[in-house]
C-alpha cells in the first residue's frame, strides 16, 4: 500500500466531496480460478477498518467471466485507495492458480504432482506458492535454507558428483537432499547412495523413462527443464512423480478483475 501512498497520499481521490458510504462489486473479466480474496480484504481493511468485505466465492474455486467475487461497503475514498492494491492481488494468484490448474489438468489419471520453484517474483514468493496451491500443485522448496539441492553449477566447480552428495550426506543435518542430473552417467555415478530426491533436468522423454526406471526403488524423482502445457503429459507418463514447473509462477498471466461502484 505504501508504493501507492508516498508521499503525498491519494490526491486524486481527495477530490471527491461526497462522503457518504456506497457499495462496489469486483468481478472477473475472464474464466479463471479464484486467489487471494483475504489478501483484497486486507487491503482495504488498510484504507478503513470499518469497511465491509463480503466474498461471494472462495478461494480455489473455478468461476466464469462476469463473475462477481466480492462486495464492498464503505466510505468512498478508502474503497478508492485500496482498489488496485486489492485488485493486483487477485489477479496475481489467480493467475498462478489458473496456470497451474491447466497443467494439472493435463497430467489426470497419472501418479505425478506438479510442483513451483524459485522463479517468483521477488518479496512476492509466499503468495504465488498458494497460488499454486490452489490450483492443486504443490510446492518446492521455499528458499536456500529448507533442503540441499545440489545443481549442475554446483557439480561444476566441484567437478566430482559423488564426493559432493557423500559431503552433503555427511552433513545433512536432518534436511532433504535432492540431486540434479542431466544425463544418465551423472546418474550412475551416485546410484545407491544414500539421499531423497533425483532431479532430471531437461532430459528427453526416452531417457528420462530409462532413468526413473533406474531410480524408483531408492528415490523420489522429478523431472524439470523445458516442460510446457504440450509435452507435461508425455514426461508424466515416463513415471516421473514430480514435475516442476517454472513458468506457472515467472510467466502465469495476471487475470483481469475490475471494480464497478
Amino acid at each position: 500500500m505504501l508504493e501507492d501512498l508516498r508521499p503525498s497520499g491519494d490526491i486524486t481521490s481527495q477530490l471527491i466531496r461526497n462522503n457518504n458510504k456506497l457499495k462496489a462489486k469486483i468481478i472477473s473479466n475472464e474464466n479463471c480460478i479464484i486467489g487471494g480474496l483475504n489478501y483484497a480484504k486486507e487491503a482495504f481493511k488498510y484504507s478503513d477498518k470499518k469497511i465491509i468485505f463480503k466474498t461471494k466465492t472462495k478461494d480455489g474455486k473455478k468461476i466464469k467471466k462476469g463473475k462477481i467475487v466480492a462486495t464492498v461497503y464503505g466510505k468512498p475514498k478508502a474503497i478508492l485507495k485500496s482498489e488496485r492494491v486489492a485488485l493486483n492481488f487477485l489477479s496475481l494468484i489467480s493467475g498462478v492458480a489458473t496456470k497451474t490448474r491447466k497443467f494439472v489438468n493435463r497430467i489426470k489419471g497419472k501418479s505425478c504432482n506438479v510442483c513451483c520453484t524459485r522463479k517468483t517474483l521477488p518479496n512476492l514468493r509466499s503468495i504465488q506458492k498458494y497460488g499454486v496451491r490452489l490450483g492443486g500443485g504443490i510446492n518446492h522448496r521455499f528458499n536456500l535454507s529448507d533442503e540441499i539441492l545440489i545443481k549442475d553449477n554446483h557439480i561444476a566447480i566441484e567437478e566430482n558428483i559423488r564426493k559432493l552428495v557423500k559431503r552433503a550426506i555427511k552433513s545433512k543435518k536432518g534436511k532433504k537432499i535432492t540431486v540434479e542430473v542431466d544425463n544418465l552417467n551423472q546418474l550412475k555415478k551416485i546410484l545407491g547412495l544414500k539421499f531423497n530426491r533425483i532431479l532430471f533436468d531437461n532430459m528427453n522423454p526416452k531417457n528420462l523413462r530409462k532413468a526413473v526406471k533406474l531410480s524408483n526403488k531408492l528415490y523420489e524423482t522429478e523431472a524439470s527443464g523445458g516442460i510446457n502445457l504440450k509435452n507435461v503429459r508425455k514426461i508424466a507418463s515416463t513415471g516421473v512423480k514430480r514435475i516442476s514447473v517454472g513458468q506457472i509462477t515467472h510467466s502465469s498471466p495476471a487475470i483481469n478483475f475490475k471494480l464497478e461502484i
